[in-house]
Protein backbone atom coordinates (compact mmCIF):
# COMPACT_ATOMS: atom_id res chain seq x y z
CA UNK A 1 0.00 0.00 0.00
CA UNK A 2 1.26 3.51 -0.76
CA UNK A 3 0.16 6.88 1.16
CA UNK A 4 0.32 10.00 -0.08
CA UNK A 5 0.59 13.19 2.69
CA UNK A 6 -0.52 16.38 0.84
CA UNK A 7 0.67 19.48 3.34
CA UNK A 8 -1.31 21.82 1.79
CA UNK A 9 -1.72 26.05 2.75
CA UNK A 10 -5.48 26.39 3.36
CA UNK A 11 -7.32 29.77 3.63
CA UNK A 12 -10.20 29.90 6.04
CA UNK A 13 -13.74 29.59 4.66
CA UNK A 14 -12.72 29.43 1.13
CA UNK A 15 -14.59 26.36 0.15
CA UNK A 16 -13.95 26.68 -3.40
CA UNK A 17 -10.23 27.52 -3.64
CA UNK A 18 -9.69 24.85 -0.61
CA UNK A 19 -11.22 22.35 -2.77
CA UNK A 20 -9.52 23.13 -5.82
CA UNK A 21 -6.37 22.50 -3.87
CA UNK A 22 -7.05 19.32 -2.44
CA UNK A 23 -8.48 17.89 -5.97
CA UNK A 24 -5.64 18.95 -7.96
CA UNK A 25 -3.22 16.99 -4.85
CA UNK A 26 -5.93 14.17 -5.56
CA UNK A 27 -4.38 13.72 -8.74
CA UNK A 28 -0.72 14.55 -8.11
CA UNK A 29 -0.97 11.77 -5.97
CA UNK A 30 -2.58 9.75 -8.16
CA UNK A 31 0.36 10.30 -10.62
CA UNK A 32 2.19 8.63 -7.70
CA UNK A 33 0.49 5.29 -7.52
CA UNK A 34 -0.51 6.17 -4.24
CA UNK A 35 -3.52 4.28 -2.44
CA UNK A 36 -4.49 6.75 -0.07
CA UNK A 37 -4.27 10.72 -0.03
CA UNK A 38 -4.41 12.55 3.60
CA UNK A 39 -4.93 16.39 3.55
CA UNK A 40 -4.88 17.86 7.08
CA UNK A 41 -7.55 18.64 10.02
CA UNK A 42 -10.55 21.14 9.20
CA UNK A 43 -8.93 21.01 6.01
CA UNK A 44 -12.20 22.23 4.20
CA UNK A 45 -12.66 24.70 6.60
CA UNK A 46 -9.67 25.81 6.95
CA UNK A 47 -8.41 26.27 10.85
CA UNK A 48 -9.16 27.97 12.95
CA UNK A 49 -12.74 28.77 11.57
CA UNK A 50 -13.54 29.93 14.90
CA UNK A 51 -17.33 31.82 14.84
CA UNK A 52 -17.74 30.90 11.37
CA UNK A 53 -18.54 27.46 12.89
CA UNK A 54 -21.98 29.05 14.58
CA UNK A 55 -23.08 29.47 11.28
CA UNK A 56 -25.03 26.43 9.89
CA UNK A 57 -24.53 27.44 6.28
CA UNK A 58 -20.84 27.34 7.05
CA UNK A 59 -21.13 23.88 8.25
CA UNK A 60 -22.93 23.13 5.17
CA UNK A 61 -20.71 24.43 2.81
CA UNK A 62 -18.07 22.13 4.65
CA UNK A 63 -20.36 18.93 4.26
CA UNK A 64 -20.83 19.74 0.58
CA UNK A 65 -17.01 20.18 -0.40
CA UNK A 66 -16.58 16.45 1.45
CA UNK A 67 -19.28 15.08 -0.82
CA UNK A 68 -17.35 16.61 -3.96
CA UNK A 69 -14.19 14.75 -3.00
CA UNK A 70 -15.59 11.46 -2.21
CA UNK A 71 -17.10 11.71 -5.98
CA UNK A 72 -13.23 11.70 -6.24
CA UNK A 73 -12.30 9.20 -4.18
CA UNK A 74 -12.58 6.50 -7.07
CA UNK A 75 -9.44 4.68 -7.72
CA UNK A 76 -8.03 6.07 -4.43
CA UNK A 77 -9.26 6.61 -0.87
CA UNK A 78 -8.87 10.50 0.25
CA UNK A 79 -8.37 11.20 4.25
CA UNK A 80 -9.29 14.90 5.33
CA UNK A 81 -10.45 16.65 8.19
CA UNK A 82 -13.93 18.74 8.55
CA UNK A 83 -16.73 20.04 10.95
CA UNK A 84 -19.80 17.92 10.49
CA UNK A 85 -23.11 18.52 12.60
CA UNK A 86 -23.78 16.31 15.77
CA UNK A 87 -26.81 14.41 14.77
CA UNK A 88 -27.79 14.40 18.87
CA UNK A 89 -29.89 16.69 20.33
CA UNK A 90 -27.48 16.63 23.86
CA UNK A 91 -23.77 18.12 23.60
CA UNK A 92 -22.03 20.65 21.30
CA UNK A 93 -23.80 21.54 18.11
CA UNK A 94 -20.77 19.84 15.86
CA UNK A 95 -17.91 17.32 15.59
CA UNK A 96 -14.20 18.28 14.30
CA UNK A 97 -13.87 14.67 12.23
CA UNK A 98 -12.21 13.16 10.04
CA UNK A 99 -13.55 11.29 6.95
CA UNK A 100 -12.55 8.35 5.12
CA UNK A 101 -13.75 8.84 1.43
CA UNK A 102 -13.70 5.74 -1.10
CA UNK A 103 -15.17 3.92 -3.98
CA UNK A 104 -17.27 7.36 -4.70
CA UNK A 105 -18.72 7.82 -1.18
CA UNK A 106 -18.03 8.38 2.95
CA UNK A 107 -17.05 4.97 4.35
CA UNK A 108 -16.11 6.31 7.83
CA UNK A 109 -16.16 9.39 9.83
CA UNK A 110 -13.92 9.41 12.73
CA UNK A 111 -14.75 12.16 15.59
CA UNK A 112 -11.98 13.94 17.25
CA UNK A 113 -11.46 12.90 21.13
CA UNK A 114 -9.35 15.53 23.18
CA UNK A 115 -10.18 18.98 22.31
CA UNK A 116 -7.62 21.55 23.28
CA UNK A 117 -8.82 24.53 25.10
CA UNK A 118 -5.87 25.99 26.14
CA UNK A 119 -3.34 28.83 24.98
CA UNK A 120 -4.23 29.69 21.10
CA UNK A 121 -6.86 26.55 20.93
CA UNK A 122 -10.56 26.87 21.87
CA UNK A 123 -11.85 24.05 20.49
CA UNK A 124 -13.94 23.13 23.33
CA UNK A 125 -16.52 26.30 22.96
CA UNK A 126 -17.49 24.52 19.72
CA UNK A 127 -16.79 20.59 19.51
CA UNK A 128 -18.46 17.42 21.03
CA UNK A 129 -16.49 15.05 22.14
CA UNK A 130 -16.12 11.60 20.65
CA UNK A 131 -17.18 8.51 22.82
CA UNK A 132 -16.41 5.67 20.07
CA UNK A 133 -13.61 4.41 18.30
CA UNK A 134 -13.28 2.28 15.26
CA UNK A 135 -10.76 1.42 12.93
CA UNK A 136 -10.82 1.68 9.10
CA UNK A 137 -10.34 -1.52 7.13
CA UNK A 138 -9.11 -0.62 3.14
CA UNK A 139 -7.36 -2.83 1.23
CA UNK A 140 -6.28 -5.68 3.69
CA UNK A 141 -5.33 -3.28 6.07
CA UNK A 142 -6.61 -1.89 9.60
CA UNK A 143 -6.28 1.64 9.78
CA UNK A 144 -6.39 3.87 13.04
CA UNK A 145 -7.65 7.23 12.16
CA UNK A 146 -7.27 10.22 14.36
CA UNK A 147 -7.20 13.82 14.83
CA UNK A 148 -4.34 16.17 15.97
CA UNK A 149 -4.61 15.84 19.35
CA UNK A 150 -5.74 12.62 19.89
CA UNK A 151 -1.90 11.56 19.46
CA UNK A 152 -1.03 13.41 21.91
CA UNK A 153 -2.23 11.31 25.40
CA UNK A 154 0.05 8.35 24.96
CA UNK A 155 -1.04 5.90 27.38
CA UNK A 156 -3.12 8.36 29.53
CA UNK A 157 -0.29 10.33 30.93
CA UNK A 158 -1.25 13.56 29.84
CA UNK A 159 -3.00 14.86 32.76
CA UNK A 160 -4.91 17.48 30.84
CA UNK A 161 -7.11 14.47 29.23
CA UNK A 162 -8.42 11.19 30.86
CA UNK A 163 -8.89 9.39 27.28
CA UNK A 164 -6.38 7.87 25.31
CA UNK A 165 -7.65 7.26 21.98
CA UNK A 166 -5.26 5.13 20.48
CA UNK A 167 -5.50 2.86 23.75
CA UNK A 168 -8.91 2.35 22.95
CA UNK A 169 -7.91 1.85 19.14
CA UNK A 170 -5.27 -0.96 19.86
CA UNK A 171 -7.50 -3.76 20.77
CA UNK A 172 -8.56 -3.52 17.00
CA UNK A 173 -5.52 -4.70 15.81
CA UNK A 174 -4.22 -1.08 13.20
CA UNK A 175 -1.72 -1.99 11.21
CA UNK A 176 -0.97 2.01 11.10
CA UNK A 177 -1.92 5.18 12.25
CA UNK A 178 -3.20 8.21 9.89
CA UNK A 179 -3.10 11.19 12.21
CA UNK A 180 -4.92 14.68 10.19
CA UNK A 181 -3.18 17.63 12.62
CA UNK A 182 -3.48 21.52 12.69
CA UNK A 183 -0.11 22.20 14.50
CA UNK A 184 0.71 25.87 14.78
CA UNK A 185 4.22 26.61 14.46
CA UNK A 186 6.47 27.87 17.48
CA UNK A 187 10.23 27.81 17.28
CA UNK A 188 10.09 24.72 19.42
CA UNK A 189 7.14 23.14 18.32
CA UNK A 190 8.70 20.87 15.64
CA UNK A 191 10.66 19.08 18.40
CA UNK A 192 8.07 18.98 20.52
CA UNK A 193 5.70 16.96 17.39
CA UNK A 194 8.58 14.83 16.69
CA UNK A 195 8.49 13.23 20.85
CA UNK A 196 5.07 12.66 20.46
CA UNK A 197 4.88 11.18 17.33
CA UNK A 198 8.32 9.10 18.40
CA UNK A 199 6.46 7.82 21.53
CA UNK A 200 3.32 7.00 19.61
CA UNK A 201 5.14 4.59 17.44
CA UNK A 202 7.34 3.49 20.83
CA UNK A 203 4.41 2.75 22.21
CA UNK A 204 2.74 1.05 19.74
CA UNK A 205 4.82 -0.60 17.54
CA UNK A 206 3.07 0.52 14.13
CA UNK A 207 4.12 3.36 11.53
CA UNK A 208 2.59 6.85 11.95
CA UNK A 209 1.23 9.05 9.39
CA UNK A 210 1.35 12.73 10.45
CA UNK A 211 -0.15 15.26 7.81
CA UNK A 212 -0.05 18.61 8.99
CA UNK A 213 -1.06 22.69 7.59
CA UNK A 214 1.47 25.03 6.24
CA UNK A 215 0.91 28.49 5.71
CA UNK A 216 -0.45 31.23 7.87
CA UNK A 217 -3.80 32.23 9.07
CA UNK A 218 -3.82 36.04 10.60
CA UNK A 219 -1.11 35.58 13.77
CA UNK A 220 -1.66 31.82 13.59
CA UNK A 221 1.42 29.91 11.43
CA UNK A 222 2.07 26.82 9.99
CA UNK A 223 4.88 25.26 9.60
CA UNK A 224 4.20 22.17 7.70
CA UNK A 225 7.01 19.11 8.86
CA UNK A 226 4.45 16.44 8.21
CA UNK A 227 5.90 13.26 9.73
CA UNK A 228 5.92 9.66 8.81
CA UNK A 229 7.45 7.26 11.77
CA UNK A 230 8.80 3.82 11.84
CA UNK A 231 8.18 1.25 14.09
CA UNK A 232 12.12 1.30 14.88
CA UNK A 233 11.56 4.56 16.62
CA UNK A 234 12.72 6.97 13.93
CA UNK A 235 11.43 9.74 11.57
CA UNK A 236 11.16 7.96 7.75
CA UNK A 237 11.08 11.57 6.45
CA UNK A 238 9.64 15.11 7.50
CA UNK A 239 8.43 17.24 4.88
CA UNK A 240 9.45 20.57 4.08
CA UNK A 241 8.72 23.53 6.34
CA UNK A 242 6.44 26.18 5.02
CA UNK A 243 5.95 24.88 1.48
CA UNK A 244 3.20 22.99 -0.12
CA UNK A 245 3.95 19.37 -1.21
CA UNK A 246 2.78 15.85 -1.90
CA UNK A 247 4.69 13.32 -1.10
CA UNK A 248 4.19 8.81 -1.61
CA UNK A 249 5.16 6.57 1.22
CA UNK A 250 5.73 2.66 0.69
CA UNK A 251 3.99 1.53 3.63
CA UNK A 252 6.13 -1.63 3.77
CA UNK A 253 9.40 0.77 3.44
CA UNK A 254 8.21 2.51 6.39
CA UNK A 255 7.41 -0.66 8.44
CA UNK A 256 10.67 -1.63 7.55
CA UNK A 257 12.31 1.48 8.61
CA UNK A 258 16.17 1.99 8.65
CA UNK A 259 16.07 5.04 7.57
CA UNK A 260 16.10 8.71 9.24
CA UNK A 261 15.07 12.52 7.54
CA UNK A 262 14.81 15.10 9.28
CA UNK A 263 14.65 18.93 8.66
CA UNK A 264 16.81 21.48 9.62
CA UNK A 265 15.60 23.22 12.77
CA UNK A 266 17.98 26.54 13.32
CA UNK A 267 15.75 28.98 15.20
CA UNK A 268 17.02 31.90 13.46
CA UNK A 269 15.85 30.34 9.67
CA UNK A 270 12.93 28.76 11.71
CA UNK A 271 11.40 32.45 12.79
CA UNK A 272 12.99 33.89 9.77
CA UNK A 273 10.40 31.94 7.22
CA UNK A 274 7.57 32.07 9.83
CA UNK A 275 8.07 35.16 9.84
CA UNK A 276 7.78 35.88 5.92
CA UNK A 277 5.66 33.21 5.18
CA UNK A 278 3.17 35.00 8.24
CA UNK A 279 3.41 38.49 5.97
CA UNK A 280 2.59 36.58 2.48
CA UNK A 281 -0.12 34.79 3.57
CA UNK A 282 -1.58 38.17 5.56
CA UNK A 283 -1.60 39.82 2.57
CA UNK A 284 -2.20 37.80 -0.18
CA UNK A 285 -5.54 36.00 1.51
CA UNK A 286 -6.68 39.41 2.58
CA UNK A 287 -6.08 41.13 -1.11
CA UNK A 288 -3.55 43.28 -0.72
CA UNK A 289 -0.41 44.05 -2.59
CA UNK A 290 1.50 46.82 -1.06
CA UNK A 291 3.05 47.37 2.69
CA UNK A 292 4.17 50.52 3.98
CA UNK A 293 6.28 51.39 7.16
CA UNK A 294 8.25 54.24 8.73
CA UNK A 295 11.74 53.57 8.33
CA UNK A 296 13.89 54.92 11.51
CA UNK A 297 17.15 54.05 11.31
CA UNK A 298 16.79 51.35 14.11
CA UNK A 299 17.04 47.58 14.02
CA UNK A 300 13.71 46.82 14.31
CA UNK A 301 11.94 48.74 11.26
CA UNK A 302 15.12 47.16 9.77
CA UNK A 303 14.32 44.19 10.53
CA UNK A 304 10.97 44.42 9.58
CA UNK A 305 11.38 45.76 6.23
CA UNK A 306 13.91 43.21 5.38
CA UNK A 307 10.88 40.79 6.22
CA UNK A 308 8.07 42.84 3.79
CA UNK A 309 10.45 42.91 0.76
CA UNK A 310 11.13 39.12 1.12
CA UNK A 311 7.61 38.56 1.30
CA UNK A 312 6.19 40.43 -0.68
CA UNK A 313 8.63 42.21 -3.01
CA UNK A 314 10.66 45.43 -2.67
CA UNK A 315 8.77 46.99 -4.90
CA UNK A 316 5.71 46.38 -3.14
CA UNK A 317 7.34 47.41 0.41
CA UNK A 318 6.84 52.14 0.66
CA UNK A 319 9.69 52.50 3.49
CA UNK A 320 9.06 55.99 5.06
CA UNK A 321 11.87 58.26 6.82
CA UNK A 322 10.31 60.85 8.66
CA UNK A 323 13.17 62.72 11.11
CA UNK A 324 12.69 64.87 13.53
CA UNK A 325 15.38 67.99 15.00
CA UNK A 326 15.84 65.00 17.18
CA UNK A 327 17.02 62.45 15.32
CA UNK A 328 20.57 61.98 14.74
CA UNK A 329 22.10 62.41 11.45
CA UNK A 330 23.54 58.65 10.91
CA UNK A 331 19.80 56.88 11.37
CA UNK A 332 18.87 58.95 8.28
CA UNK A 333 21.87 57.83 6.89
CA UNK A 334 21.28 54.12 7.67
CA UNK A 335 18.02 54.10 7.20
CA UNK A 336 18.95 55.23 3.24
CA UNK A 337 20.99 52.60 2.69
CA UNK A 338 19.01 50.00 3.91
CA UNK A 339 16.27 51.25 1.31
CA UNK A 340 18.93 51.06 -1.30
CA UNK A 341 20.01 47.49 -0.05
CA UNK A 342 17.11 46.09 -0.47
CA UNK A 343 15.86 48.64 -3.42
CA UNK A 344 12.32 49.54 -1.98
CA UNK A 345 10.55 52.64 -2.90
CA UNK A 346 11.24 55.26 -0.34
CA UNK A 347 10.56 59.11 1.12
CA UNK A 348 11.66 61.23 3.78
CA UNK A 349 9.23 63.65 5.14
CA UNK A 350 10.51 65.57 8.11
CA UNK A 351 7.87 66.48 11.04
CA UNK A 352 10.10 69.25 12.94
CA UNK A 353 7.54 71.60 11.27
CA UNK A 354 4.85 69.27 12.03
CA UNK A 355 5.89 68.79 15.67
CA UNK A 356 6.10 72.65 16.31
CA UNK A 357 2.81 73.01 14.77
CA UNK A 358 1.17 70.78 17.74
CA UNK A 359 3.38 72.59 20.45
CA UNK A 360 2.25 75.61 19.17
CA UNK A 361 -1.37 74.69 19.56
CA UNK A 362 -0.83 72.94 23.13
CA UNK A 363 1.44 75.91 24.44
CA UNK A 364 -1.47 77.28 26.30
CA UNK A 365 -2.28 74.17 27.71
CA UNK A 366 1.05 72.92 28.27
CA UNK A 367 2.40 76.18 29.95
CA UNK A 368 4.29 75.82 32.84
CA UNK A 369 4.99 71.89 32.61
CA UNK A 370 8.19 70.21 32.07
CA UNK A 371 9.14 68.89 29.31
CA UNK A 372 8.47 64.34 28.94
CA UNK A 373 6.70 62.27 27.27
CA UNK A 374 4.09 63.89 26.56
CA UNK A 375 5.87 65.94 24.20
CA UNK A 376 7.91 62.65 23.16
CA UNK A 377 4.49 60.90 22.31
CA UNK A 378 3.75 63.60 19.94
CA UNK A 379 6.21 62.79 17.54
CA UNK A 380 5.35 59.25 17.34
CA UNK A 381 1.88 60.38 16.84
CA UNK A 382 2.97 62.77 14.13
CA UNK A 383 4.66 59.97 12.53
CA UNK A 384 1.63 57.37 13.04
CA UNK A 385 -0.73 60.30 11.23
CA UNK A 386 1.65 60.84 8.45
CA UNK A 387 1.86 56.75 7.49
CA UNK A 388 -1.88 56.42 7.85
CA UNK A 389 -2.61 59.10 5.53
CA UNK A 390 -0.22 57.45 3.00
CA UNK A 391 -1.49 54.07 3.43
CA UNK A 392 -5.36 55.39 3.32
CA UNK A 393 -4.89 57.66 -0.11
CA UNK A 394 -2.10 54.71 -1.98
CA UNK A 395 -3.93 51.69 -0.30
CA UNK A 396 -0.77 50.55 1.42
CA UNK A 397 -0.99 48.05 4.49
CA UNK A 398 0.91 49.86 7.37
CA UNK A 399 3.30 47.24 8.88
CA UNK A 400 3.97 47.62 12.71
CA UNK A 401 7.68 47.37 14.02
CA UNK A 402 7.42 47.12 17.61
CA UNK A 403 9.41 44.17 20.11
CA UNK A 404 8.11 42.34 22.15
CA UNK A 405 10.16 44.00 24.73
CA UNK A 406 8.83 47.06 24.35
CA UNK A 407 5.13 45.83 23.99
CA UNK A 408 5.47 43.55 27.48
CA UNK A 409 6.17 47.02 29.89
CA UNK A 410 4.25 49.55 27.29
CA UNK A 411 7.49 51.18 25.94
CA UNK A 412 5.49 52.39 22.87
CA UNK A 413 2.40 55.18 22.01
CA UNK A 414 -0.86 54.32 20.87
CA UNK A 415 -1.76 55.61 18.17
CA UNK A 416 1.61 56.40 17.30
CA UNK A 417 4.43 53.28 16.73
CA UNK A 418 1.99 51.02 17.96
CA UNK A 419 -0.74 51.93 14.94
CA UNK A 420 -0.60 48.74 11.90
CA UNK A 421 -2.67 46.71 10.36
CA UNK A 422 -0.11 43.61 11.69
CA UNK A 423 2.78 43.35 14.19
CA UNK A 424 5.25 41.56 12.63
CA UNK A 425 7.65 41.25 15.34
CA UNK A 426 5.68 41.38 18.25
CA UNK A 427 6.61 38.29 19.13
CA UNK A 428 10.37 38.82 18.92
CA UNK A 429 12.24 40.32 22.67
CA UNK A 430 15.01 42.83 21.33
CA UNK A 431 17.84 40.30 22.37
CA UNK A 432 15.72 37.99 19.33
CA UNK A 433 15.55 40.97 17.21
CA UNK A 434 19.37 41.31 17.11
CA UNK A 435 20.22 37.73 16.72
CA UNK A 436 17.93 37.79 14.03
CA UNK A 437 19.31 40.52 12.45
CA UNK A 438 22.84 38.99 12.50
CA UNK A 439 21.44 36.23 10.74
CA UNK A 440 20.21 37.98 8.02
CA UNK A 441 23.53 39.43 7.07
CA UNK A 442 25.54 36.19 8.12
CA UNK A 443 26.76 36.26 4.26
CA UNK A 444 26.48 40.13 2.80
CA UNK A 445 25.91 43.09 4.80
CA UNK A 446 22.17 44.04 4.07
CA UNK A 447 21.50 45.66 6.93
CA UNK A 448 23.89 48.08 7.60
CA UNK A 449 26.36 47.37 10.79
CA UNK A 450 25.83 50.64 12.25
CA UNK A 451 21.83 49.48 12.76
CA UNK A 452 23.03 46.67 14.54
CA UNK A 453 25.81 48.03 16.76
CA UNK A 454 24.95 51.30 17.92
CA UNK A 455 22.36 51.59 21.13
CA UNK A 456 18.96 51.28 20.76
CA UNK A 457 16.91 54.61 20.99
CA UNK A 458 14.06 56.08 20.56
CA UNK A 459 15.55 59.04 19.44
CA UNK A 460 12.29 61.62 20.96
CA UNK A 461 14.46 63.98 22.81
CA UNK A 462 18.31 65.04 22.64
CA UNK A 463 20.92 62.06 23.62
CA UNK A 464 18.48 59.26 24.38
CA UNK A 465 19.07 55.72 24.77
CA UNK A 466 16.39 53.31 25.85
CA UNK A 467 18.29 52.15 28.89
CA UNK A 468 17.07 55.80 30.25
CA UNK A 469 13.57 54.43 30.69
CA UNK A 470 14.56 50.28 30.69
CA UNK A 471 16.95 48.10 32.10
CA UNK A 472 19.44 46.14 29.68
CA UNK A 473 17.78 44.14 26.99
CA UNK A 474 19.62 41.15 28.35
CA UNK A 475 18.00 41.79 31.72
CA UNK A 476 14.56 42.77 30.82
CA UNK A 477 14.16 40.03 28.29
CA UNK A 478 15.17 36.99 30.88
CA UNK A 479 12.72 38.34 33.24
CA UNK A 480 9.35 38.73 30.82
CA UNK A 481 10.33 35.47 29.38
CA UNK A 482 10.20 33.55 32.96
CA UNK A 483 6.93 35.70 33.06
CA UNK A 484 5.62 35.51 30.15
CA UNK A 485 6.39 32.23 29.01
CA UNK A 486 7.09 29.91 31.74
CA UNK A 487 4.17 32.01 34.11
CA UNK A 488 6.58 32.02 37.09
CA UNK A 489 5.45 33.83 40.24
CA UNK A 490 7.81 37.44 41.11
CA UNK A 491 8.93 35.21 44.03
CA UNK A 492 9.77 32.28 41.78
CA UNK A 493 12.31 35.27 39.48
CA UNK A 494 13.72 36.48 42.38
CA UNK A 495 14.55 33.31 44.07
CA UNK A 496 16.73 32.30 40.25
CA UNK A 497 18.84 35.01 41.20
CA UNK A 498 17.41 38.29 40.05
CA UNK A 499 17.13 41.50 41.83
CA UNK A 500 14.03 41.65 43.51
CA UNK A 501 12.98 45.71 43.06
CA UNK A 502 14.21 45.12 39.43
CA UNK A 503 11.94 42.36 39.13
CA UNK A 504 8.65 43.88 40.58
CA UNK A 505 9.44 46.87 38.76
CA UNK A 506 9.23 45.10 35.15
CA UNK A 507 6.49 42.95 36.22
CA UNK A 508 4.22 45.76 37.39
CA UNK A 509 4.83 47.75 33.94
CA UNK A 510 3.79 44.22 32.42
CA UNK A 511 0.14 44.32 34.10
CA UNK A 512 -0.23 47.93 34.19
CA UNK A 513 -0.02 48.00 30.31
CA UNK A 514 -2.29 45.41 29.41
CA UNK A 515 -4.82 48.05 27.82
CA UNK A 516 -2.46 49.26 25.05
CA UNK A 517 -1.47 45.34 23.96
CA UNK A 518 -5.82 44.90 23.81
CA UNK A 519 -5.14 48.01 21.27
CA UNK A 520 -2.62 46.87 18.93
CA UNK A 521 -2.69 44.33 15.77
CA UNK A 522 -2.11 40.79 15.28
CA UNK A 523 0.72 39.86 16.44
CA UNK A 524 2.48 36.72 13.92
CA UNK A 525 3.25 34.07 16.67
CA UNK A 526 6.32 32.23 16.63
CA UNK A 527 7.01 31.70 20.31
CA UNK A 528 5.15 29.22 22.85
CA UNK A 529 3.06 32.52 24.32
CA UNK A 530 2.54 35.18 22.17
CA UNK A 531 0.73 38.26 23.30
CA UNK A 532 -2.93 38.27 21.29
CA UNK A 533 -5.81 35.49 21.62
CA UNK A 534 -2.91 32.74 23.33
CA UNK A 535 -2.50 35.14 26.19
CA UNK A 536 -5.54 36.22 27.70
CA UNK A 537 -5.44 38.70 30.67
CA UNK A 538 -7.74 41.62 32.29
CA UNK A 539 -6.93 44.75 31.43
CA UNK A 540 -8.35 45.88 34.78
CA UNK A 541 -6.74 43.12 37.00
CA UNK A 542 -4.72 44.54 40.52
CA UNK A 543 -1.89 41.10 40.30
CA UNK A 544 1.13 42.85 40.87
CA UNK A 545 0.07 46.02 40.17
Amino acid sequence: MKIAIAQLNFHIGNFEGNLSKMLAAVEEAKSQSADIVCFAELATVGYPPRDFLEFEDFIELAEATVDKLAEAAQGIAIVLGSPTKNPVLEGKDHYNAAYFLADGKIQHVQYKTLLPTYDIFDEYRYFEMATEWNVVEYKGKRIALTVCEDIWNIGNENPLYTISPMDELMPQQPDFILNVSASPFSYVQAQARHQVVLANVERYGIPLFYVNHCGAQTEIIFDGGSLVASPDGKIFDEMPYFEECVRTYDLEEVQQGGREQRQPREKMQLIHDALVTGIRDYFGKLGFGRAILGLSGGIDSALVAVLAARALGPANVRLVLMPSQFSSAHSVTDARKLAENLGCPYDIIPIEDIYNTYMQALRPHFWATEFNIAEENLQSRARGNLLMALSNKFGNILLNTSNKSEVAVGYGTLYGDMCGGLSVIGDLYKTEVFELCRYINREEEIIPDNIITKPPSAELKPDQLDTDSLPSYDDLDEILFQYIERRLSPQDIIERGYDEKLVRRILRLVNINEFKRHQMAPVLRVSEKAFGMGRRMPIVGKYLA
